[in-house]
């Protein structure tokens, strides 16, 4: 009886234990073992209300372009299938380059990158291929091709868990995170696909790895100092990069035209700009946005 009693016993503790693994590799699903790091907590049972640390990081945003008009075209369901598609793609390629998934956001991402800029850069570029293979696979379905626009910055943030006693969550508190989402909806005004502020530039370890082009001084909401933003071309297949590269020093030049307030010559620059490469919309951005001024004749 006495062998029976123990064994019921370990049998129970053996279960119990399982079933607390599970639980703690279930709730790690939804807040990343990545903050608890951060908070220096071993365990998600020691995290308090209030927990915080300070760190200079690399904040992405992505987020898919017309997604509204998109899901108006699906049911809830199918809206759902295509959320957990796309996103089943794009968080793998985050973890990969050592960054981690703070939250998604409807159809957005918010990742943060802990060790360097440059993962930041290369999780985004690989993003943009995975989209294009995505989008293959779409098209054998017949779903209309989808696409794409991050933001990236570095800075500091606060990292903590807010809320209540019965409710908690971790969380990043910083101008960086807002500065970051707003680079990110630079890529519509400007149509291109990767924004990267001045600040995560000047902080990269492996320049040379990456190409890029200036697309203007800023003033984003919220932030008192204006930013300088730039245009990241890895990313795009070869052949459209090579346009982009091949155009770059007098794109460049257009942009500091502009600035300086010397817009016939910049309006000259974006021109030819687009006479090697049609489909820049940066270079017809500043162009129109000139034109409707009235700083340049229109043609």
């Amino acid at each position: 009886m006495l062998a029976r009693l123990f064994a019921s016993t370990y049998e129970g503790v053996k279960r119990l234990s399982e079933n607390l693994k599970n639980t703690n590799v279930a709730l790690a699903r939804f807040v990343p073992t990545e903050i608890l790091k951060v908070l220096n907590r071993t365990d998600i049972t020691e995290v308090r209300l209030g927990d915080q640390s300070q760190e200079r990081m690399t904040v992405m945003f992505s987020d898919i372009r017309s997604f509204t008009t998109l899901s108006e075209q699906m049911s809830p369901p199918e809206n759902f299938n295509f959320l957990n598609s796309y996103l089943r793609r794009m968080t793998p390629i985050v973890n990969v380059q050592g960054g981690f998934v703070d939250k998604y956001i409807g159809d957005a991402v918010m990742a943060l990158f802990p060790s360097d800029p440059d993962s930041a850069l290369r999780a985004a570029v690989d993003m943009q291929r995975e989209i294009r293979v995505y989008n293959k696979h779409r098209a054998t379905k017949g779903y209309e091709p989808i696409s794409i626009g991050i933001g990236i910055h570095t800075g500091d943030i606060m990292l903590g868990i807010i809320g209540h006693e019965n409710r908690m969550e971790g969380t990043v508190i910083s101008d960086t995170v807002n500065t970051a989402s707003r680079v990110e909806r630079l890529t519509r005004r400007y149509g291109v696909m990767i924004v990267v502020s001045d600040e995560t530039v000047t902080s990269l370890q492996n320049k040379e790895e990456f190409q890029y082009r200036t697309l203007g001084i800023v003033r984003v909401k919220g932030r008192r100092n204006s930013l300088r933003v730039h245009h990241l071309l890895n990313g795009y297949t070869e052949d459209v990069k090579k346009l982009y590269l091949d155009t770059r020093d007098q794109f460049n030049d257009g942009v500091e035209e502009a600035l300086k307030g010397n817009y016939d010559a910049a309006s000259e620059n974006f021109r030819a700009v687009l006479d090697v490469n049609p489909m820049d919309a940066a270079a017809r951005f500043y162009i129109e946005r000139m034109a409707d001024a009235g700083l340049v004749a229109s043609r």
